[in-house]
């Protein structure tokens, strides 16, 4: 006989509570199914989302280190979403034969790899939005304003931007790869080649 609370095979059974978390859970997780997509709409809605942190924070001139924050984070989901999955000056660095997973060419002679990006669109995207809608709930209480003197934190962040943006520019010259589809040749799809015999 199964005692109160677990089912007939000894599994504790969810509460009424945690039948309620998954259940917002998997709504949650359907609706973001659902936008997969819809790209344009999704950057559409994270940028009006930073429109108006930033208005809240340049009309109110508080929530600078927020700022920042927010500044750095999306720095640093950018470089990902820039950078390959298998970095080739990593590669360069191991044997030939100790080689996992596919990468980029490097020579003219190397067979064709895909670009696959270390931080895909959508989770770039989802990262980004909660981020920001992170922040925007963070410029609603005082105690998140710490007073700081926002130029030099400007002029940081400038600085670092400068800096990392020039490093993964060189990075992308040196190793040959675009991680964007911009001005890349398109291929139509169509019927098989007929056979010519």
């Amino acid at each position: 006989m199964a005692s109160i609370g677990t089912e007939a095979g000894g599994m504790p059974q969810p509460t009424g509570l945690q039948q309620n978390v998954i259940m917002l859970q998997r709504r949650a997780q359907k609706l973001l199914d659902d936008t997969t997509p819809y790209s344009t709409y999704r950057w559409v809605f994270t940028g009006v989302a930073l429109l108006i942190f930033m208005a809240r924070v340049l009309t109110v001139h508080k929530w600078y280190i927020v700022t920042y924050a927010l500044g750095i984070y999306l720095l640093n989901l950018f470089l990902a979403f820039l950078q390959p999955k298998f970095d080739p000056a990593l590669e360069a660095l191991e044997n030939e034969e100790d080689k996992e997973g596919p990468g980029l060419p490097t020579r003219a002679d190397d067979e064709f790899r895909p670009f696959i990006r270390r931080l895909p669109e959508f989770k770039f995207w989802f990262a980004a939005t909660r981020a920001i809608l992170i922040s925007i709930f963070c410029s609603l209480f005082e105690m998140f304003d710490i007073p700081v003197f926002w130029p030099i934190l400007l002029v940081y962040f400038l600085v670092l931007f400068s800096i990392t943006m020039k490093r993964q520019i060189r990075h992308m010259v040196k190793y040959k790869y675009v991680p964007w589809n911009f001005g890349k040749k398109k291929y139509a799809g169509g019927a098989a080649p007929k056979d010519s015999r």
